[in-house]
């Protein structure tokens, strides 16, 4: 049986419990790990509500935001990636740390959304692959579909300006940063009044 050469590269859990680990994953097209600056930044963004916070990762890619959230005392974390080696990746990752507070589901993450949450996510990650059109449907399904908690943080990362972007009425726009071609936001959903 013929091996195929697969390109790997590294992330690295920036702190927290694992902190300066390295993984492997394995290179796929439009896959764009969260650089370690930005990742510090929005962990930065999260501080003082990562801990026991329930996650919500969405096309998860790398890990490298699953493994932070855990890293940093997140009480679960649910990681969908449509993706057989990156879920197969993810899921050595969190068996190499002894790690039992993660899901990691190989499925399309709108098919998720579409379902039945487990429980309301205090927490949700949304970087999907570009120029695919799949961060408004999915942050609109997230917002309708009960997923999130009242006050829920959502983290996304888009290659346009979020000013451009119809995201949910009920979220309202916490902080926002640029680097290179994409931008990263933290979202506050807003309790409806009542």
């Amino acid at each position: 049986m013929r091996q195929q050469k697969t390109r790997t590269s590294q992330l690295r859990i920036i702190a927290g419990e694992w902190r300066s680990r390295r993984f492997s994953f394995v290179e796929q097209p439009g896959l764009r790990p969260t650089p370690d600056r930005v990742r510090e930044t929005l962990f930065n963004w999260l501080s003082g509500h990562i801990e026991g916070a329930r996650c919500l990762d969405l096309f998860t890619g790398s890990g490298a935001l699953t493994l932070e959230a855990l890293s940093r005392g997140a009480s679960h974390v649910l990681s969908c990636d449509l993706s057989r080696e990156v879920v197969s990746t993810l899921r050595g990752h969190l068996q190499t740390l002894q790690c039992d507070r993660a899901e990691v589901r190989q499925q399309d993450a709108l098919a998720l959304l579409a379902g039945p949450p487990p429980a309301p996510f205090d927490i949700v990650f949304i970087d999907p692959p570009f120029h695919q059109d799949l961060l408004i449907p999915a942050c609109t399904t997230l917002e309708s579909n009960g997923w999130l908690t009242v006050d829920a943080l959502i983290y996304t990362e888009s290659e346009t300006p979020p000013a451009q972007l119809a995201f949910p009425s009920a979220w309202q726009l916490h902080r926002e940063k640029r680097a290179g071609q994409v931008w990263y936001c933290l979202w506050q959903r807003q309790a409806s009044g009542g």
